[in-house]
């Protein structure tokens, strides 16, 4: 059962995060990887909000596996976040490529924040 709902949040994730990364890159005229930047950006608020709905007891493990594991595991994606950087890299944009390291990992971790504690306001 586990298995299906980590599939089924999968199902969803995988393919917003392919159209949601064509749309948001088609509207900027940059090297700058701004679709998946944004993916990873509001993957980090959704798992934050869902982690302070389940500490707050108003989410359970199920949904944890639906959105959590599955959705939010197949609409972010380190690995073209790595690969993207050191591409910038590569093609002599370093400062693009630390600017994706750097606002990635703070944009994430706030966005992470940020949904923790607006989940702790709203069930507190």
């Amino acid at each position: 059962m586990n298995w299906l709902l980590v599939a089924a949040g999968a199902v969803i994730g995988a393919p917003l995060r392919y159209l949601t990364d064509r749309v948001v890159q088609s509207r900027h005229d940059t090297v700058f990887p701004w679709g998946t930047f944004v993916v990873n950006v509001t993957g980090c608020l959704v798992l934050g909000l869902l982690t302070g709905a389940v500490s707050a007891g108003e989410a359970g493990r199920h949904l944890q596996l639906l959105l959590g594991t599955g959705l939010c595991g197949a609409l972010t994606t380190y690995s073209t976040f790595s690969y993207e950087t050191l591409r910038l890299t590569e093609t002599g944009a370093g400062l693009y490529a630390a600017a994706n390291a750097v606002g990635s990992v703070v944009a994430g971790l706030g966005a992470a924040f940020a949904g923790v504690l607006v989940a702790g306001a709203v069930w507190a």
